[in-house]
């Protein structure tokens, strides 16, 4: 496997770095003022890089990477928030992280990073009138991105057309713990992918949302039994048919235009979860 290279923006306790470490992806550095995170992740990360204070950081001067990670603070979109949205003290921080982006992309002749995942609370999609969302698609897609015919962000979706292939998802953590008595933890995770079209194999490649059990013994109910009680009871899978879709407005300005790419080249699609 190739030495694929992750960094870490508002890295917390090192989530990102964790479950990338898990796939082979090796964690190089981190961006995180706290410190009782940073010593946590400096207990299971030492030769993790800690940057310190975001709004310091020059993505052109730090080392690139090939997938960058963050989840910008949602004091102000959270639902229990003060719903300032983008423009609070707290959550308006996520445009030093995608300044960062720009700069490191600028430094390396647009190869760093190739990927870069943002995570986020629920209450993202509603935040000034729902204008926030939307404000976060058109700063990783480089295009204006329109509002959805009916006026709500739906659970999954997509801007594709041109670069970089941004798609988005509403997950649930209850459904990866194995257990249903995990309070319901829903985050928005949007994933960007700057050198081709493989965010939607990323994000939307189905799987079961809760393992199977092994076959049953002597004894036991048969396996298919427990497979559709498992269906039942919340171990859903995901759905890719679209109920949806509009072509994009107009192009950002001072961004060159491709000579055989218009706005209609870019299609906003959204997807049902069932």
């Amino acid at each position: 496997m190739p030495d694929i290279k992750l960094g870490s923006l508002f890295d917390g306790i090192g989530v990102f770095p964790l479950a990338a470490s898990r796939c082979g992806i090796r964690p190089v550095w981190a961006s995180e003022i706290e410190k009782a995170p940073i010593s946590i992740t400096k207990r299971h990360f030492p030769d993790m890089v800690h940057l310190g204070d975001i709004t310091k950081v020059d993505g052109g001067k730090i080392p690139p990477v090939h997938i960058i990670t963050f989840g910008s603070p949602c004091q102000n979109l959270s639902l229990i928030g003060n719903r300032s949205g983008l423009a609070g003290a707290k959550s308006s921080l996520f445009y030093q992280a995608f300044r960062i982006i720009q700069e490191m992309r600028d430094a390396t002749d647009n190869l760093y990073p190739a990927i870069a995942v943002w995570e986020n609370v629920m209450g993202a999609f509603s935040t000034n009138d729902r204008m926030d969302f939307r404000a976060v698609l058109s700063a990783f897609s480089d295009t204006e991105v329109p509002m959805p015919p009916s006026g709500r962000w739906g659970n999954a979706g997509m801007v594709r057309g041109g670069t970089p292939d941004v798609c988005w998802r509403l997950m649930d953590a209850q459904y990866w713990a194995g257990s249903r008595r995990l309070a319901r933890r829903q985050r928005i995770f949007v994933v960007a992918d700057f050198g081709g079209r493989r965010a939607a194999d990323i994000l939307f490649k189905p799987r079961p949302m809760l393992p199977l059990p092994p076959p049953c013994g002597e004894g036991g109910p048969p396996p298919k039994e427990i497979e559709q009680l498992l269906l039942k009871q919340g171990g859903r899978y995901q759905s890719s048919t679209p109920f949806s879709a509009s072509v994009c407005g107009e192009r950002q300005k001072g961004r060159k235009k491709r000579p055989s790419e218009t706005a209609s080249d870019y299609q906003l699609t959204l997807f049902p979860l069932f």
